[in-house]
């Protein structure tokens, strides 16, 4: 098994540049103004203007209306919709008819009764997320806030559909959150940045490595 990794909250040609070196599968551009990760959608038009073909380009958004959406698909060629909010099913499938697009929808795990949320999200979403819950703190994100959830809850799981695993991955754990969970795609973002929005291209080359390198272990 290889495990491919996307890097989320791309906003700078230098981080762009270190994914793409790196061997990113996916790069996510982040269409929620609240985040430190945000960048608009022309300036992210800009960057993925340079990403390969052989690199998905993932458009971010929670809760975001038709309009909000269109307005980044209008100018930038997306290769997935990621839906981080409290979308319903009928939300996700209504987006995923309207745009033509696939959907990567997240799910906030703390316990194993949220994972009751796969059979929710399975049918309309052509993948899933696992991401931690938001800390209760003022300004908590809904994702992107450095934290992660047990993994052992997704240990032994064999589900019939693509999947990631996200929430508080690093370079250090990377390895050992895939060996637990079996994940065949990690999504990183405030772990590989010096600060809230600021990518570090040695960290970003550093958990490829990482997370590739545990399949050979």
């Amino acid at each position: 098994m290889s495990v491919a990794v996307k890097i989320c909250g791309i906003n700078t040609r230098l981080a762009l540049d270190a994914a793409v070196e790196a061997g990113a599968a996916y790069v996510g551009f982040v269409f929620y103004p609240p985040s430190p990760r945000y960048v608009a959608p022309p300036a992210a038009a800009v960057l993925a203007a340079g990403v390969p073909k052989t690199v998905a380009k993932v458009g971010l958004f929670v809760n975001a209306d038709d309009p909000a959406i269109a307005a980044a698909v209008s100018v930038l060629s997306l290769d997935f919709l990621q839906l981080h909010g409290s979308e319903t099913p009928e939300r996700v499938s209504s987006v995923r008819g309207r745009f033509g697009l696939p959907v990567v929808k997240a799910i906030a795990v703390g316990t194993k009764t949220d994972l009751a949320g796969i059979d929710l999200y399975r049918e309309v979403a052509d993948i899933l997320l696992f991401d931690a819950h938001p800390p209760k703190r003022p300004g908590s994100l809904p994702g992107g806030n450095a934290v992660s959830f047990d993994w052992t809850l997704l240990a032994g799981q064999t589900w019939a559909f693509p999947w990631m695993l996200s929430g508080g991955l690093t370079p250090l754990n990377v390895a050992e959150a895939v060996r637990l969970t079996g994940a065949g795609i990690v999504d990183v973002s405030s772990g590989v940045e010096d600060r809230p929005g600021l990518k570090n291209p040695a960290k970003i080359a550093a958990f490829i490595a990482a997370a590739k390198q545990a399949v050979e272990d």
